[in-house]
């Protein structure tokens, strides 16, 4: 039976990203429990051609960072959501946040969510305290780390009220299914250990750390590979860094990867040097292909790797002890399943995303 809420997922965004991914896998999920569902996106942007692949109704809208001063593309928007009837509106991204919010709301939206994904304080000006104190009726903070955040500058004891913190989650079924199917990214060619990292090549994700641990692993005789997926701006600079390392025998730059299933698969230890992440999704990933961590201990990263139990946090920024955490998994191939185990287990109890889209009607009250 068709629920007669019905659920809007407001995304302009031109490329495919983590953003993208979540208001898909939610719209799938949500459409899957009998609810209405559309998606509102750019025009023939990935996630609008994802989207109608999904057969998920899509109305096509672009947008600027100040089109929530055009009152014609926002009268548009409104229209839109009183002639589809719609009950909830999705919204992350802070250009769609300013105008599909308003619109919302003058179209009597019952319930207009942020998805706020990014551990990064929100600047307290004006515009900022009428959407999310006068605007939005519902936050959704992706970690502890993300809500501290989203407080940081506010003293607001209504906003603290409105923020609910639910993580991300994955589909397993799915993952395993697609991890059968998919081969290896990389073929152990002896007995080295085979290190995975992946994550775009920005200075948030901190790679220039993994570097000074790869050289000191060589240093200390650890025979590895290092395979790093992903692009970005700080690429040449990474490979330049490996060369004066002397590292081009132990480290593989992969670029994008798409099938992380297979990523995965090729991997005995996967390492994460983010500097801050809102929620760090590949971590669970990993965690779901039976890896064992190691990460530094800050942000949101303990409220996802349970330290000494599905990996190990390091304080930052200690590359010694990394590398030395790491070195320790490489003389054990039992503990490295131990905690491999238990990260799964981890997953199967907090990270399913059926149980999430499930928080999240009950936080909506939806049901």
């Amino acid at each position: 039976m068709v629920k007669k809420n019905k659920i809007c997922f407001f995304n302009s965004t031109p490329f495919w990203g983590g953003g993208e991914k979540l208001h898909l896998e939610y719209a799938i999920e949500f459409k899957k429990l009998s609810y209405l569902v559309c998606i509102v996106s750019k025009k023939d942007s990935p996630l609008y051609t994802e989207s109608l692949k999904n057969k998920i109704q899509t109305k096509p809208f672009t947008i600027g960072n100040l089109s929530f001063l055009n009152r014609q593309k926002q009268s548009k928007l409104t229209r839109y959501f009183v002639e589809e009837n719609i009950d909830t509106v999705f919204i992350s991204a802070s250009p769609d946040l300013k105008i599909a919010s308003f619109a919302a709301k003058k179209a009597g939206v019952k319930n207009i969510v942020y998805l706020r994904g990014l551990a990064a304080p929100v600047k307290n000006t004006f515009l900022n305290r009428k959407i999310l104190e006068k605007t939005l009726t519902h936050i959704i903070a992706n970690s502890e780390e993300t809500k501290r955040k989203i407080l940081g500058n506010f003293k607001s004891k209504e906003l603290e009220k409105k923020i609910e913190v639910i993580y991300h989650g994955i589909d397993l079924a799915l993952y395993d299914e697609i991890a059968q199917k998919q081969s290896v990214v990389f073929k152990r060619r002896g007995s080295e250990l085979i290190i995975g990292n992946a994550g775009r090549l920005t200075k948030q994700k901190g790679q220039q750390h993994l570097l000074g641990v790869a050289k000191k692993l060589k240093e200390q005789g650890i025979s590895f590979k290092l395979l790093i997926a992903g692009s970005g701006e700080e690429e040449e600079k990474l490979k330049t860094q490996t060369i004066a390392f002397g590292l081009e025998e132990e480290i593989l730059f992969l670029g994008f990867v798409k099938d992380m299933e297979g990523f995965m698969k090729a991997l005995d230890v996967f390492v994460l040097t983010s500097i801050w992440e809102g929620f760090g999704y590949v971590l669970v990933e990993a965690m779901a292909a039976k890896k064992p961590i190691v990460a530094f201990d800050i942000t949101s990263n303990p409220e996802i790797v349970a330290d000494k139990e599905t990996g190990f946090l390091v304080p930052y920024p200690d590359e010694d002890f990394f590398a030395k955490k790491i070195i320790e998994l490489n003389s054990s191939p039992e503990l490295r399943s131990v905690l491999g185990e238990n990260g799964r287990k981890r997953v199967e109890l907090k990270f399913q995303l059926n149980q999430i889209i499930h928080e999240i009607e009950n936080y909506l009250e939806l049901v």
